[in-house]
């Protein structure tokens, strides 16, 4: 039977520290795609489409000069026999002939696997529009629970596959098509675990989203346990087995309700007011608003109304019931969705988005061939950095609290916006002029993208230089990043838009940026046809596009100064109201 609120709020921080470690080994272990390609290739799959090459050695009639000799001898071997006139070629690094595990493998086999690489990370973006609608309605419990449930379906269908590759190759792309969506499930319903920390939300935001952005690191570990000698079936089915302890981790622990905001609601006071003529579960801020205007109206002795609703509702006291009724009215929305969706702000965080996503994915998707090509092939090199940069990417977990730090400077000194009644009581004190929260968030998410798009530009000119060890460099860029840039574009939706739009948002987002982000794989196939393996051109190209992400931090400055523009004029108009009486209602002094 699934916990009632409270009883999760109890449990809220082992629900925690478990969907932390639950997303670094389960949400978005795609990412460490290059280690993944690595045990595939070695397993055999998709390795029939490779063609075991013919002898290359031929018998030639020729006479070699001196100065050809000596410039070849580092590239083949010859074998002379004078009695027939002619000397034997064999090439020493036959480049159609390389094995892995015992597998043949080319550039055929690496299409295809990319192919099926592009499908499931496609799915770990576009899926979450959806995702968001049905999460919205039924909860995250049922969701996460089928996450976790398609997780372990994934590893049993790539270890069957594993068995007989010459006939079941084909099983990976639906295997990577049910691990993307059970990642991104687990992913997305570990996001609405926040709402249960109050003032620490955007903290545990932040380590939700490192932790997802972190995972990347897990397929690079299987791959230590692999080399090590452990079976790839074998470590599938107790990774399998770990995903079941997810699904009931979920049934026991998880409540069937949406989390819902700290605003809305807090789990530990719960008072019963018989005295005041009813029974009602009331929290957290509305407890304090409830007490003060309670107070306040009792102070005042405004008592001919109370006695008349008093002896119409047959209680002594019933003032709390009225101003539960009036506070728990949910806010109208100032602007529609589609409105939201056409906004000019929404549409260039789009195209930030859209550019990093295809930047980073084309990255990951060619990474092994990019080290091949600077390593001369030496696949042990490209093995030992596919390693370091799935270790690194545990960095995403360590610096997202930096990004977070941006976005929430000085957002304690600011005016919240809905402290009238502390005006009120305070009114004869001198307050001091305090920021505009959604102006700081505003001014926050400026520095934070242009910061971001910095590192990005940065990570495209290091792809530029064919130097190995720089690739290092690339790899802490590329980390820190993909890190960034989510929390930059969910603080600037947070700080912008209705809060009950946040979700739909950012779904609308990931589906378009997934959408774009599929141009990866023909940008791919250029590079291994046309331009031979050459990734110089594409990155030349992806650099240009990437200046587009500055479009977005330029109109926010924009968008800053018309929301100053607006305060001040609110603030003069301000001053010729004044309130009479006590009243709530503004009325013009003349």
């Amino acid at each position: 039977m699934a916990p009632t609120l409270t009883t999760a709020f109890a449990r809220r921080w082992w629900m925690a520290v478990t969907a932390v470690i639950e997303n670094l080994l389960f949400s978005a272990v795609l990412l460490g795609w290059g280690s993944l390609l690595i045990m595939l290739k070695s397993e055999g799959f998709y390795s029939y489409m490779c063609t075991e090459p013919a002898n290359t050695s031929s018998l030639l009639n020729l006479t070699l000069s001196p100065a050809s000799s000596a410039s070849s001898k580092e590239e083949y071997e010859y074998d002379y026999y004078p009695e027939q006139g002619g000397v034997e070629v064999r090439p020493l690094h036959p480049e159609e002939n390389i094995r892995m595990g015992g597998w043949l493998v080319c550039k055929e086999q690496d299409e295809m696997l990319n192919m099926a690489f592009t499908v499931g990370s496609f799915l770990l973006s576009a899926i979450t529009l959806p995702l968001g609608i049905v999460m919205d309605k039924y909860g995250p419990r049922k969701l996460r629970l089928l996450g976790s449930a398609c997780f372990a379906f994934s590893c049993l269908l790539i270890a069957y596959g594993a068995y007989n590759p010459n006939e079941l190759s084909v099983l990976i792309f639906v295997a990577l098509t049910f691990n993307g969506f059970g990642g991104m499930c687990m992913t997305f319903t570990s996001l609405t675990l926040p709402n249960m920390f109050g003032d620490l939300r955007s903290t545990f935001i932040a380590l939700m989203i490192g932790s997802y952005a972190s995972s990347a690191v897990t397929f690079p570990g299987v791959k230590v346990i692999y080399d090590l000698g452990v079976s790839f079936i074998t470590i599938l089915v107790v990774w399998a087995g770990c995903a079941g302890l997810v699904f009931f981790n979920c049934f026991f622990n998880w409540p069937l309700e949406p989390f819902p905001a700290p605003e809305n609601m807090d789990y530990t006071v719960k008072i019963k007011f018989s005295w005041l003529g009813f029974d009602h579960k009331i929290t957290g801020k509305q407890f304090y608003q409830q007490v003060t205007t309670v107070g306040r109206r009792l102070s005042v002795g405004n008592s001919l109304k109370q006695k008349e609703l008093s002896t119409k509702d047959g209680h002594k006291l019933c003032l709390s019931t009225m101003d539960l009724e009036v506070q728990c009215k949910p806010k109208e929305e100032s602007q529609s969705f589609m409105k939201s969706i056409l906004s000019p702000l929404f549409m260039l965080s789009l195209v930030t988005m859209c550019v990093t996503q295809l930047r980073l994915i084309f990255y990951m998707g060619a990474m092994n061939n990019i080290l091949e090509t600077l390593s001369g092939g030496d696949l042990n090199t490209v093995s030992l950095y596919t390693s370091i940069f799935g270790v690194m990417q545990l960095l995403c977990l360590m610096t997202t609290p930096v990004i977070g730090q941006i976005m929430d400077w000085k957002l304690k000194e600011c005016d919240d916006g809905d402290s009238e009644e502390k005006k009120q009581l305070s009114k004869d004190q001198p307050q001091p002029k305090r920021r505009d929260r959604q102006i700081q968030k505003i001014t926050n998410a400026t520095r934070a993208f242009v910061f971001t798009n910095i590192l990005l530009v940065g990570f495209g000119i290091t792809c530029l230089i064919p130097n190995l060890p720089l690739q290092m460099l690339s790899f802490v860029l590329h980390t820190i990043v993909r890190g960034f840039i989510h929390s930059c574009i969910g603080g600037l939706y947070a700080a912008v838009y209705p809060s009950s739009q946040f979700g739909s948002l950012t779904g609308m987002q990931s589906l378009v940026s997934a959408l774009f982000a599929l141009l990866q794989q023909p940008l791919f196939m250029a590079m291994m046809g046309p331009l031979e393996g050459d990734p110089m051109w594409v990155n030349v190209g992806l650099l240009g596009v990437s200046m587009l992400g500055f479009m977005l931090p330029v109109y926010l400055i924009y968008f800053r100064s018309q929301l100053r523009k607006k305060r001040k004029e609110k603030d003069n108009e301000a001053k010729i109201f004044m309130k009479i009486n006590g009243s709530n209602c503004p009325e013009a002094f003349v």
